[in-house]
């Protein structure tokens, strides 16, 4: 995980996994699945949400939820940092 260098355009998003990370055969489900989920942001903050699993492999979940300013967002996280709710 890289450092946050002050510097990035949008610091209060969550950092999302690369394909490399997540890996393929992604399973979409007709509805999404109610999680919590923890993100980190690109300036290293760290917060516990709710939000919907979009997606997922055997090792990520693609999470849709609000930011703190309201907006919608989504990111793909470790599937250790998702439980359902």
């Amino acid at each position: 995980m890289s450092r946050p260098t002050g510097n990035t355009p949008f610091p209060k998003r969550a950092r999302t996994l690369n394909p490399k990370q997540y890996g393929h055969e992604v399973t979409t489900p007709e509805t999404p699945m109610p999680v919590r989920a923890w993100i980190v942001t690109m300036q290293g903050d760290e917060f516990e949400i709710d939000a919907d699993a979009i997606a997922w492999t055997k090792r990520a979940v693609h999470i849709s939820y609000m930011d703190r300013f309201g907006h919608p967002d989504t990111a793909w996280v470790w599937a250790g940092a998702v439980v359902r709710r």
